[in-house]
């Protein structure tokens, strides 16, 4: 069975699988289809770009694999557990325990340290305090930034700013990471460190990542690479 189907060269099951997946959006008195019949499967310590043109529907598929949005049809698998028909509060604690996200602009709380901003998921989810400063430091540190854990996002770099959003969007073990865009406002040199950081991750972890991304250089390094092509996930290569 290929990369969009349920099992892998290796054998196992994926921690994602998007099954046979529709989004329609309403457009005036229709309706405007992104995604039809839709298949992606990832599997642990696996990074895969998503690179498709501007409205092609990159952040739809990725905020439907996070479960921020529904489908119209089809299914979303985390773990081998259907999610479409858990309440929203079911949807909530699995974005939390298995879901990481790092958004294209970095979105952290700028009243906060980096190191408050990476403890913060950590204590929400009900890590003592001390236990969430010692997590947030060892992350923090392996992604470089070790003497910069009480600078506010202000005094950060923008490469910096986003490491720590990678390391917030870790902070909770994820089993699964989605990334849209996440070095689209860096300069080459600095998404180039950005890069190597998330993928650091991946390998370290075992976290499985979705990149959505216009880089083709990046792209190119990642283990697998797919499309949206009349509305159906393609993979290329």
């Amino acid at each position: 069975m290929n990369e969009t189907g349920t099992m892998n060269e290796a054998g196992g099951d994926p921690i994602i699988y998007l099954h046979q997946v529709e989004r329609h959006y309403r457009q005036g008195t229709g309706a405007l289809a992104i995604l039809e019949g839709a298949d992606l499967a990832l599997w642990p310590g696996q990074s895969v770009a998503l690179v498709a043109p501007s409205g092609a529907g990159k952040s739809t598929l990725l905020h439907l694999a996070g479960l921020l949005e529904h489908p119209d049809g089809g299914e979303v698998y985390i773990d081998g557990m259907a999610t479409t028909a858990l309440s929203d509060a079911e949807r909530t604690h699995i974005r939390r325990v298995e879901i990481g996200f790092v958004y294209q602009s970095h979105r952290l709380l700028p009243e906060f340290s980096a190191l408050e901003n990476v403890m913060l998921p950590q204590m929400i989810r009900g890590l003592k305090r001390a236990e969430a400063i010692r997590r947030a430091e060892e992350i923090l540190s392996y992604l470089g930034l070790r003497d910069r854990l009480v600078h506010r996002p202000a005094e950060l770099s923008g490469g910096e700013q986003q490491r720590v959003a990678i390391a917030r969007a870790v902070a909770n073990a994820p089993r699964v990471l989605l990334a849209d865009e996440p070095t689209g406002n860096l300069d080459p040199h600095t998404a180039e460190h950005v890069f190597s950081a998330l993928t650091q991750l991946v390998h370290a972890t075992g976290v499985a990542m979705l990149i959505a991304t216009h880089n083709m250089e990046l792209a190119a390094r990642m283990d697998r690479r797919v499309t949206i092509r009349e509305q159906k996930i393609v993979e290329l290569d």
